[in-house]
């Protein structure tokens, strides 16, 4: 199968537990792959045949940015099944990290996979 994929997509949004992370938005990285056969679209060249990366990516920002969860997790599997709308992609791996939310590491968070 072959993979679609964003890298590193930055986005500001309320996502904690304790009421200092949930005072203001904080950085929010998120990785997604998405499998899907890309034969057609590369055959024809066409947007309308390929899973648009751009457009799954509005949509994932537009949502990490207003649905303000607690967790890690929930953020993941929301995003998930958001991906999962477009019948082309079979399985999706969603990573979601928060940098610095843990003192001397870089980002923690967690990593999905989903299939329909």
């Amino acid at each position: 199968m072959d993979k679609v994929f964003i890298k590193d997509l930055l986005v500001r949004g309320v996502i904690g537990v304790s009421d200092r992370e949930r005072a203001q938005p904080q950085d929010i990285v998120i990785n997604i792959t998405m499998l899907s056969d890309i034969q057609k679209g590369g055959r024809s060249d066409d947007i309308a045949d390929c899973v648009n990366y751009r457009t799954v990516a509005k949509k994932v920002m537009a949502y990490a940015e207003k649905a303000a969860k607690f967790t890690v997790e929930a953020l993941a599997t929301d995003i998930a099944e958001l991906v999962l709308e477009d019948e082309r992609i079979t399985t999706v791996v969603v990573r979601v990290e928060k940098p610095g939310a843990v003192r001397f590491s870089k980002s923690v968070g967690v990593e999905i996979e989903r299939s329909r």
